[in-house]
C-alpha cells in the first residue's frame, strides 16, 4: 500500500530524485536519469516492484523528518521503546558514479533495525541477478543497469529481497551506500559516507547562501529554490516538471501523466523565479537549454522536450503496475509532445526577452535569428485552432490564453528590437500585435459573464485567463480584468483553491475531473498584487503554503474533499508560482518597488 503524496520527501543529486517515506522506505528512483526507467517503482504497485526499506524493526512510537538546514539532506527521526535512532538520507552530487547514502544513527538506547532491499529495473518488473563480490559488497545486474550495496552489516537473501538485520546504539553510524553504473563496466569504486555527507552538506548550504535573504518568506521560498535546483538536470540545465509519472491528478482516475519531461510553458516563470533570487547561472543554464531545444524548424517546435532536448516522447502504458492507489493507466512517455500549443511560442520570446532585461550573459546573434524565424512562422499560424496550455486530448480549440501568448511573442520581439537595435519588420509586427489583441478582445471575451473565456464562443470559463494582466495583455484595473477576476472566484474555486477546468463542464457527471491545481491558486494571487488588494493576495499564498508538508514539498494539485494532495510530487511550477508570488507579495509590501512578476513593464 502506498503512503499519501504529501508523506514523501524529495532527495537528488541534479540528474535524478528520489522519494522517501515516512516509513524509511525509499520508492521511486529512476536511474541513472530523471527519464530511465525505474529501479524503485513501488509508489505505482507494491514493494514487489522495487523499494528499498531501512526502519526500526521495534515498534515505533513517533516518526518526525527534517531536512538538515538549508540542504536536501533528509533527516528522519524514529523513537521506539528501545530507543531513538536517526536515518540520514541523501545523494551526493554527481561525481563518478550515482550514489545514495543512508547513515543510520544511534540518538539514544538501542534500537534494532530491519533493511529490505528490492531491485526491480524496466519500472517494476526486472529482478536482477544479485552475487557477492570479493569485497563484500552485493552487485545486482540486469540487462544495461548494475547496483552495487556496501555497507559493515552482513545482508541476506529471502525471498528475492536483499534483508538485514542489525542493532544500532547511541552514537553509533550504520552506513549504507547504493550506487548505480552500467553493467558493462567494472563496479564503480567506492565512496566513503561520512565524506560524502560533509560534501553534500558543503554543497548545498553554499548554494543555499546565494540566495538574497530579504523578504518576508525566507524559508518557504529558500525550500522552493532547492527543490527547483532539485529539479535541474545539470548536464543541460534543463528542468523537469516534476521527477515522477502516473501519480493521479485525481485520487483513483485515469488522469495520470507523465512529467519527468522540460516544458516550454514554464519557461518565464522559471526564469523569474531564479532570476529574482539571484540565481543568475541557473537562469543562464535554463535559457541555454530552450536556445538548444527549440532549434530547428519553428513548425516543428514542441510543446516539451526530453532532458537532453529529445523530441520523440513515446507514450506507453506499463499495465503490470497497479497505479498509485489503483489509479490507472500508469504511462512512461507523454504523447501531448506532439500537439500545436501557440503559447509555447509566446512563452519562448518572453524568456528571451526577460533574460535580456536581467543582462544574462547571452549569444544575441543565434537568439535573434531563432526569434526572427519563430515569429516569421507565428504570423502564419497565430490563428490557428490549438490543444491550449492545458494539453487537451480532444478537438484542438481557439484557447483564449494561446492567443494572447501569440500577442506576447509579438509584443515582446518588439521591445527587445526597440531596446536594443536588433534589425526587425516592426511595422508588420505592431499590425499583427494590434490585430492579435483585436481578435481576443472581441472574440474571447464573454459580455454576459464580463469575463475572458477559455476559447473562442465558449461560456466556460479557464484559470489561465488570470495570467492576462501578468503578461501586460490589458492592466489590472482594467474592467475586463476585474470581470474575469471576479468570475473566476465565482465559479471556479473550491474550498477556496482554485480549479484549472470550469466545472461548469462537467455538471453532468457531478463529479470533479481533478483537485484543485495550486499554480492557479498562486495566479489568482498575483492578480490580486497587481490590482493592489494584498490582503486577498495574502490569504491565497497562505492557503497553498500551509499545504506543504513537514519538509516544505507541494504536488501540482489539492483534493479538498480527501484533504490530500495529488498529481506529480513535488510540482515544479508550484514551487515555481509560489517563489514568484512570495517575491511579488515582498515587493509590493515594499511600496517603493513593483512587484517582481510584471513581465509586460520591462
Amino acid at each position: 500500500m502506498s503512503q499519501k503524496i504529501e508523506d514523501y520527501a524529495l532527495i537528488g543529486d541534479c540528474e535524478t530524485a528520489a522519494l522517501v517515506g515516512r516509513n524509511g522506505s525509499i520508492d521511486w528512483l529512476c536511474w541513472p536519469a530523471f527519464d530511465s526507467d525505474a529501479c524503485f517503482a513501488a509508489i505505482l504497485g507494491t514493494h514487489k516492484n522495487g523499494r528499498w526499506l531501512i526502519a526500526p524493526s521495534d515498534e515505533v512510537t513517533t516518526i518526525s523528518r527534517r531536512y538538515l538546514g538549508d540542504t536536501l539532506i533528509l533527516e528522519t527521526r524514529f523513537e521506539a521503546k528501545s530507543g531513538t535512532v536517526a536515518l540520514i538520507d541523501f545523494m551526493p552530487p554527481r561525481g563518478k558514479a550515482s550514489d545514495i547514502v543512508r547513515l543510520v544513527r544511534g540518538v539514544t538506547g538501542t534500537v534494532k533495525m530491519r533493511m529490505e532491499l528490492v531491485i526491480r529495473f524496466g519500472f517494476g518488473v526486472d529482478i536482477p541477478w544479485v552475487r557477492r563480490c570479493k569485497d563484500g559488497s552485493l552487485l545486482a545486474v540486469a540487462g544495461q543497469d548494475m547496483t552495487v550495496l556496501r555497507t559493515p552489516v552482513e545482508p541476506r537473501g529471502e525471498d528475492l529481497t536483499t534483508v538485514a538485520d542489525f542493532e544500532v546504539r547511541a552514537g553509533e553510524t550504520v552506513p549504507f551506500v547504493l550506487t548505480y553504473g552500467p553493467s558493462h563496466l567494472d563496479p564503480p569504486e567506492p565512496i566513503d559516507p561520512e565524506t560524502a555527507f560533509q560534501e553534500t552538506e558543503k554543497f548545498w548550504q553554499e548554494w543555499s547562501d546565494r540566495y538574497d535573504r530579504e523578504g518576508d518568506y525566507h524559508d518557504l521560498v529558500m525550500r522552493s529554490l532547492i527543490t527547483l535546483k532539485a529539479l535541474t538536470f545539470a548536464p543541460t540545465g534543463g528542468i523537469v516538471a516534476a521527477p515522477t509519472t502516473s501519480l493521479p491528478e485525481k485520487l483513483g482516475g485515469a488522469r495520470n501523466w507523465d512529467y519527468r519531461f522540460c516544458w516550454l510553458r514554464d519557461a518565464t516563470f522559471t526564469l523569474l523565479a531564479l532570476m529574482n533570487s539571484g540565481y543568475t547561472e541557473e537562469a543562464s543554464a535554463w535559457h541555454s537549454w530552450l536556445l538548444r531545444a527549440a532549434a530547428g524548424s519553428p513548425d516543428n517546435m514542441q510543446i516539451m522536450y526530453g532532458i537532453w532536448g529529445q523530441r520523440r516522447l513515446l507514450e506507453w502504458e506499463a499495465g503490470w503496475l497497479d497505479g498509485y492507489e489503483g489509479a490507472k493507466p500508469v504511462r512512461v512517455g507523454n504523447a501531448a509532445h506532439a500537439q500545436l500549443q501557440l503559447d509555447v511560442y509566446g512563452e519562448l520570446i518572453d524568456a528571451f526577452h526577460q533574460s535580456r532585461m536581467a543582462k544574462l550573459k547571452l549569444d544575441d546573434e543565434t537568439t535573434w535569428a531563432l526569434e526572427c524565424a519563430v515569429l516569421q512562422h507565428l504570423a502564419e499560424v497565430w490563428d490557428h485552432p490549438d490543444h491550449g496550455i492545458w494539453e487537451r486530448r480532444g478537438k484542438p480549440k481557439h484557447y483564449v490564453f494561446s492567443k494572447v501568448m501569440t500577442w506576447v511573442a509579438f509584443d515582446r520581439a518588439i521591445k527587445s528590437a526597440e531596446t536594443f537595435g536588433f534589425k526587425a519588420p516592426l511595422l508588420h509586427w505592431r499590425a499583427l500585435r494590434e490585430a492579435i489583441h483585436r481578435d481576443v478582445c472581441d472574440k474571447g471575451f464573454d459580455t454576459e459573464e464580463n469575463a475572458f473565456v477559455e476559447c473562442y464562443g465558449s461560456k466556460l470559463l479557464d484559470a489561465s485567463v488570470l495570467l492576462l494582466s501578468g503578461v501586460g495583455f490589458l492592466p489590472a484595473d482594467d474592467a475586463r480584468i476585474r470581470g474575469t477576476v471576479a468570475a473566476i472566484e465565482n465559479h471556479m474555486m473550491r474550498d477556496g483553491f482554485v480549479l484549472r477546468h470550469d466545472p461548469r463542464e462537467i455538471s453532468e457527471e457531478k463529479q470533479p475531473i481533478e483537485g484543485a491545481f495550486l499554480a492557479c491558486t498562486l495566479w489568482l494571487a498575483d492578480a490580486h498584487v497587481l490590482a493592489g488588494d494584498l490582503d486577498k493576495a495574502q490569504a491565497l499564498f497562505d492557503r497553498v503554503a500551509d499545504l506543504a508538508n513537514d519538509v516544505g514539498l507541494l504536488a501540482e494539485e489539492y483534493d479538498s474533499i480527501a484533504r490530500r494532495q495529488a498529481g506529480n510530487f513535488p510540482q515544479a511550477l508550484t514551487h515555481i508560482a509560489l517563489i514568484n508570488t512570495g517575491h511579488n507579495l515582498s515587493a509590493a509590501r515594499r511600496k517603493s518597488e513593483k512587484p517582481a512578476m510584471q513581465r509586460s513593464k520591462q
